[in-house]
């Protein structure tokens, strides 16, 4: 150790050889400085000590306190009776403590160290430890004086701060969501990593510098940086604050920030803290889904739903103005012949070729919807007179008859219209609506190619409904219904995993009746109830033969209508069926549309929920057509989403469909959904499906609905039974 340069004898020395001469006479003539200064000593939280500068560093004085900070009595380490200071000391921390002392004495200094010490119990605690070199005046060596503090609580709190930091740290660099500190007026004063990779910046640095106007720089509409401050100012915070932002590239995103507001004691905002969530992907699937929710998947056209919100508003309108509002129901003329004869994917490319006509025959104002199928309705708002109707219809006759080439062939294709006149014939939308389809009906009749305004005659359309009402009910008397089956086949396997029943009506002696023409009566009459029971008791019972044929058994899928929902004793209906026919929930499925279970939402949820509780599987039928609130179809009680067939047909020619067929796709799986493409007609559009792992398919590619016998004859043919 290298010679020390010390301090005179100090106070503490003085007190220690008084206290030692008081313990050699007698208390009672001790002076009373000297009592005091013993009980302070006696008293004090920690150890006082005098010690040699010498190998062991022996103790010389050690106040009482020694016991309670080491566990040893003060003459346990007087003179290193028992066992040295050094060796109380824990061993990794030794060669410190002798460093730091020897270049206080070295500079003259005081010294203040923390330490560990083993204490008599084997206890490892912290200590603070203060003192000096100081020169003993009768002997002239130099010796150390200090004071030791146990100090381990409050080691051990600032650790667990420093460890709560650290954690801190690494949450806020390692998140993945944005998170920053800003503050009113001077943009940003703390921003993690996340943050400046979301705006397109190198560091936190250059985003600090560079975002200094957050309200111009941030946000692409400055308006909503006022709201923010707003509602900071009104309520201290933000939650799901989504605002469209632009990125330092110049392209834009969508931003969700959550962020309150950190003030002082006097009330005053010192700065806003918060995490930033980009959702530009979140924001353009709901906007494909409120897209699909209104428009025709096909043409992107207004759908129904859209039509009729138009359609009441044009009313409005026609009243307000005192104006025609003309509501033109459109067919295209021998639309089936080009389906059958030159396939769907042509017909498709035929109806997309007459909405971009029809659209060009219009101004902005009017609208141009599709219905289905080779059905469009077109509003005509703020018509003058009849004469401006017709002379409209007359473009439109002319565009649409216009030659249409496809695959080398001059094709030629007509349409036949019919219009109804707002205030003149109806002043409700339902109403127009019945009203130009009947005038249609009559432009059909007369030779098609041509339009006819409504009239009162028309009325013997709705007779010729009557009609198909009452050979209806004969035929659910007469038994003269019948059941096909479409095989569901799994991409995986190629293996049948159930079956859609499908129902055919063939009257006595007469031709096979579309579905397409009946079902709409029976919906409107009320007929579809004991029909749509006749169908699931049908399947069934069948579903059950197959089985007792010694068939692998197979779930069998039947439709339900909105009326069937609306009525409200479904659940009712499906237990007693069951029951009666013996076949077990889990081999039943029910397809409802997505449009269906949209109308009322809570009833449709309660109502899928028993059907599920029973253990029947639920289906979402023509997904994609319709609108499904994200956190309405998150918490629907379903098994399958069926993607609609008219995207399917689409997928080599419409980069849109495909994409939104993948994106369904995607989020069936995300809800850990089975997810079905029908309509699958085509290799390619097989391959496409198969390798964005749709789980399985129904369509022509495999098989058309077919009688259940020649159905029962395909099932060894995929499985044994």
């Amino acid at each position: 150790m290298s010679n020390p340069v010390t301090r005179p004898d100090s106070v503490l020395s003085d007190a220690i050889r008084a206290i030692d001469a008081t313990d050699s006479t007698d208390a009672s003539d001790s002076p009373p400085r000297i009592h005091l200064i013993g009980t302070l000593l006696a008293n004090m939280e920690g150890m006082i000590y005098r010690c040699r500068i010498d190998e062991h560093w022996t103790m010389e004085y050690v106040s009482p306190g020694c016991q309670e900070l080491t566990g040893y009595l003060p003459e346990d380490l007087l003179h290193n009776s028992r066992i040295s200071y050094l060796e109380l000391t824990y061993p990794d921390d030794r060669e410190m403590i002798n460093q730091a002392i020897a270049d206080a004495l070295a500079n003259r200094t005081r010294f203040a160290l923390e330490y560990r010490i083993i204490k008599a119990t084997g206890e490892v605690r912290w200590v603070s430890e203060r003192g000096m070199g100081v020169t003993d005046t009768s002997t002239g060596e130099t010796v150390l004086e200090g004071f030791i503090q146990d100090i381990h609580e409050r080691k051990r709190a600032y650790e667990a701060v420093r460890e709560a930091e650290r954690r801190f740290r690494s949450i806020f660099e390692n998140a993945v969501e944005g998170i920053f500190q800003s503050t009113p007026d001077n943009g940003y004063i703390a921003v993690n990593p996340a943050l400046v990779r979301m705006y397109g910046y190198d560091s936190p640095e250059q985003l600090m510098a560079g975002l200094r106007d957050i309200e111009r720089q941030v946000y692409v509409d400055p308006g909503r940086r006022a709201e923010f401050l707003r509602r900071m100012e009104e309520d201290g915070l933000v939650v799901n604050f989504e605002s469209r932002a632009w990125r330092r590239d110049g392209s834009i995103m969508w931003i969700s920030e959550n962020a309150r507001a950190v003030r002082n004691e006097a009330g005053d905002i010192l700065f806003y803290e918060g995490t930033v969530e980009e959702i530009t992907e979140r924001k353009e699937h709901e906007a494909a889904i409120r897209f699909q929710a209104t428009h025709d998947a096909l043409t992107g056209l207004p759908n129904r739903t859209l039509l009729y919100d138009r359609l009441e508003q044009s009313v409005l309108q026609a009243h307000r103005h005192g104006n025609y509002l003309a509501v033109v129901f459109f067919d295209l003329d021998q639309f089936k012949y080009v389906n059958d004869s030159l396939g769907h994917q042509v017909g498709d490319r035929l109806l997309k070729t007459v909405a971009s006509r029809l659209k060009s025959c219009v101004r902005d104002a009017d609208t141009v919807a599709r219905l289905g199928g080779d059905e469009f309705v077109l509003l005509l708002a703020d018509q003058t007179s009849e004469d401006s109707v017709t002379q409209a219809l007359q473009r439109i006759l002319e565009q649409v008859a216009a030659p249409w080439f496809v695959n080398g062939v001059e094709l030629q294709i007509t349409c036949s219209m019919g219009v109804s006149l707002c205030p003149a014939d109806a002043t409700d939308a339902d109403t127009l609506l019945k009203h130009a389809d009947a005038a249609m009906f009559r432009a059909k009749q007369t030779g098609r190619n041509n339009f006819q305004f409504y009239s009162a005659e028309m009325n013997s359309v709705i007779n010729g409904r009557l009609e198909m009402m009452t050979r209806l009910r004969r035929a659910l008397a007469n038994g003269e219904f019948t059941l096909h089956y479409q095989p569901k086949i799994q991409f995986a396997s190629g293996k049948i995993v159930g079956a859609e029943a499908l129902i055919r009506w063939q009257e006595p002696g007469g031709s096979m009746i579309s579905p397409a023409r009946f079902i709409p009566v029976a919906e409107e009459s009320g007929l579809i109830i004991p029909l749509g029971e006749w169908v699931l008791r049908t399947a069934c019972k069948q579903a059950c033969d197959w089985q007792k044929a010694g068939h692998v058994p197979i779930p069998v899928s039947v439709n339900i209508s909105p009326l069937q929902m609306e009525r409200g004793n479904l659940v009712e209906m499906v237990t007693r069926t069951l029951a009666e026919t013996g076949l077990a929930p889990h081999f039943l499925e029910l397809e409802i549309t997505e449009s269906v279970v949209m109308r009322e939402v809570e009833k449709s949820f309660a109502i899928l929920a028993q059907l599920r509780a029973l253990g029947i599987k639920i289906s979402i039928d023509d997904f994609g057509t319709g609108y499904s609130s994200l956190s309405y179809l998150r918490r629907f009680p379903v098994n399958t989403l069926k993607i609609d067939q008219s995207f399917v047909r689409n997928i080599s020619s419409d980069a849109n469909d495909a994409g939104i067929i993948q994106a369904i796709i995607s989020l069936g799986h995300t809800l850990n959904l089975n997810v079905l493409a029908e309509g699958v007609e085509t290799e390619e559009e097989y391959r496409f499906l198969l390798d964005n792992h749709c789980d399985d398919m129904q369509g022509y590619y495999f098989s058309k609905p077919v009688a259940q016998d020649a159905f029962v004859q395909m099932l060894p043919l995929h499985a044994t039974a």
